[in-house]
């Protein structure tokens, strides 16, 4: 068996995992991503980031509200696209919609490569 050098137990959350767990984090950020062709996905990714949410080192947490976040906002944002969509700007404001996604989880695969949490996981934009 291989020795454990930080002392951590065997069955806690993040043990051996390489940087912390990090790919749970990425995983949903994919999620997230494939929502564009297939919307359900993220669905189940703001359930992953929920179940995960309060687990691993703070960075990492300041990943899952931020993809939280993202989720829920986003969703705000689509009800108001399909509201408009009778007058037709729901189409133009839906484009807006997916690059602002797209730009979201760009930024927080980014900063999660770094092993870096993510700077301000409370704001509507960019962050």
């Amino acid at each position: 068996m291989p020795e454990n050098p930080v002392n951590v137990p065997e069955d806690a959350p993040f043990a051996g995992r390489e940087n912390g767990g990090s790919g749970v984090v990425k995983l949903v950020y994919i999620l997230y991503l494939c929502s564009l062709l297939v919307g359900v996905t993220a669905l189940v990714g703001v359930v992953v980031a929920y179940v995960y949410d309060g687990e691993g080192p703070d960075w990492l947490r300041s990943h899952y509200q931020f993809q939280i976040r993202t989720f829920w906002i986003g969703l705000l944002f689509l009800a108001f696209c399909l509201a408009t969509t009778a007058i037709l700007i729901g189409y133009v404001l839906a484009v807006g919609l997916a690059i602002w996604l797209i730009i979201r989880t760009v930024k927080g695969l980014k900063y999660v490569s770094r092993n870096t949490p993510y700077p301000n996981p409370k704001s509507w934009m960019f962050g």
